[in-house]
């Protein structure tokens, strides 16, 4: 293991054991003998998010379960250093997507894990990987290609390698997707699901589509119900290295995060993988995208 991961791992400890007081990247940098700049580059190299932008985040994944635990909005913002209600809310929504008192309904009643950089560097995750959000999906219509994949050894879809490193005919199969269909909006889905009459599983690469559009003769329609998900998404990493980070963030979705999370993986919804505008590599240096998990609540 780099030495440098154990230097990480102990600013990260440190943020944690600090996070109600006031931190600087200068003071973090001198507790590791880095230039202030040397140690913006070495942070966002080895966690995959900028050392401020963590911080401020992880404030807003420990006042969000102290929220959920009964302490007043209010009160968590200040102690957090958020001046206000309205900035902690304003905050609060464009990182997690939901206002505080609607994501404290679903919010894990245990707190966040703190990253642990030797496991996350040992999966290949290219970063730290942050507390999901957590949001009841509407309904979506999906047409696509239905492709399957046989490996009676698999017991979930996410066992199975991700679609996107296969082959994709260097993006016809895209390509044809969207002049075939022109939808509204841009975004790909994978949607996985296991096949019980050939074994295996299928995997449905569409977009969302009206119920009233039509389904060309190559292609499968599939409904997905409103459901409750925990969307993870992947620390922005280069191309190269994108198919393995997704490996490695379904490898602590499912190693890490359910066993020690109040949720289970539910039966009743498909899980699926989103790729946006954020994984086009001719737009941005590094890229990610988004795994959708349905989720409920653990029943004793």
């Amino acid at each position: 293991m780099p030495p440098i991961i154990h230097q990480m791992q102990s600013i990260i400890d440190y943020i944690e054991e600090h996070l109600k007081e006031e931190l600087t990247a200068q003071e973090l940098a001198q507790k590791i003998g880095y230039s202030t700049f040397h140690f913006y580059k070495l942070f966002y190299q080895y966690a995959g998010s900028p050392v401020m932008d963590y911080i401020l985040k992880r404030r807003l994944q420990h006042a969000i379960f102290e929220i959920s635990q009964g302490k007043k909005i209010i009160q968590a913002a200040l102690e957090y250093g958020f001046e206000t209600h309205s900035g902690f809310t304003k905050a609060f929504k464009k990182c997690f997507g939901s206002p505080p008192r609607l994501y404290s309904m679903h919010c894990p009643p245990s707190l966040p894990l703190k990253p642990n950089l030797a496991s996350l560097h040992e999966k290949n995750v290219g970063g730290v990987l942050l507390q999901p959000k957590i949001l009841e999906t509407k309904t979506i219509s999906a047409i696509g290609y239905l492709y399957h994949f046989t490996d009676h050894e698999a017991v979930y879809t996410r066992d199975a390698p991700a679609f996107w490193s296969w082959d994709w005919n260097d993006g016809q199969i895209e390509t044809n997707l969207y002049q075939a269909l022109a939808p509204i909006s841009h975004g790909e889905y994978c949607i996985n699901m296991k096949n019980e009459e050939q074994g295996g599983f299928s995997y449905l690469f569409a977009l969302s589509c009206p119920d009233s559009a039509c389904v060309p003769d190559t292609m499968a329609r599939l409904i997905l119900p409103p459901s409750l998900y925990a969307v993870f998404q992947t620390p922005k990493v280069l191309p190269a290295d994108f198919a393995e980070s997704i490996r490695g963030t379904w490898r602590y979705i499912i190693e890490d995060w359910l066993p020690l999370s109040p949720y289970e993986v539910s039966e009743q919804a498909y899980d699926f993988e989103f790729y946006d505008e954020l994984c086009h590599h001719w737009l941005h240096e590094k890229i990610c995208m988004s795994i959708y998990l349905p989720i409920s609540l653990k029943t004793d």
